[in-house]
């Protein structure tokens, strides 16, 4: 594969994305678990497009902001 081509990674989808998430958790785990994982895994999620749409916040600000 030539050094500028790109590997492409399999597409993934939101069901697949749980599925795994849920096979992670261990034997004994509640359904209130897996939904407290979905939830948090689709926090990060949210917070990750919101900082590729350039809407985050950078850290010098957040600790301005934190410091006051």
């Amino acid at each position: 594969m030539p050094r500028n081509a790109t590997k492409r990674r399999p597409v993934v989808t939101a069901k697949q994305r749980a599925l795994a998430a849920v096979e992670k958790l261990p034997a004994d785990a509640t359904i209130e678990d897996a939904i407290e994982r979905l939830v948090f895994l689709a926090k990060i999620e949210r917070g990750i497009a919101e900082v590729d749409a350039g809407r985050g916040v950078d850290h010098a600000e957040v600790k301005r902001r934190v410091l006051r």
